[in-house]
């Protein structure tokens, strides 16, 4: 599947709502997470019960669902604490002149 790049938002609001934030790119709703000097993006939904995961606790690379407490690692969408059980989706991120960009499917463009 080929990839494009979309902005998403900047580093500067990144950091302006506290190094998490929920932001639209394309057809995805996405979770970004700050941590240390390394951003990371994964779908905002929780694989268990559908809460958004930027509404969570962040601590180190894990984000906590604020729903059921679940916990998944930002840096490989694995679950860490149940009761999820099934991965989140995490996408490609780069920054470019203090724009974050997320690497999303070329269809979800067109859909989004």
């Amino acid at each position: 599947m080929s990839t494009t790049w979309a902005v998403a938002t900047t580093v500067a609001r990144l950091n302006e709502a506290g190094g998490i934030m929920a932001c639209q790119v394309g057809r995805f709703k996405v979770a970004l997470y700050s941590v240390a000097t390394e951003i990371f993006a994964t779908a905002d939904l929780c694989t268990h019960g559908g809460a958004s995961l930027s509404q969570g606790y962040l601590e180190s690379f894990e984000i906590e669902c604020p729903l059921h407490q679940g916990r998944f690692d930002i840096r490989t969408g694995a679950v860490v604490a149940p009761p999820c059980k099934r991965p989140v989706r995490i996408f490609p991120v780069r920054v470019e002149d203090g724009a974050i960009l997320i690497g999303i499917p070329i269809d979800s463009i067109a859909a989004g």
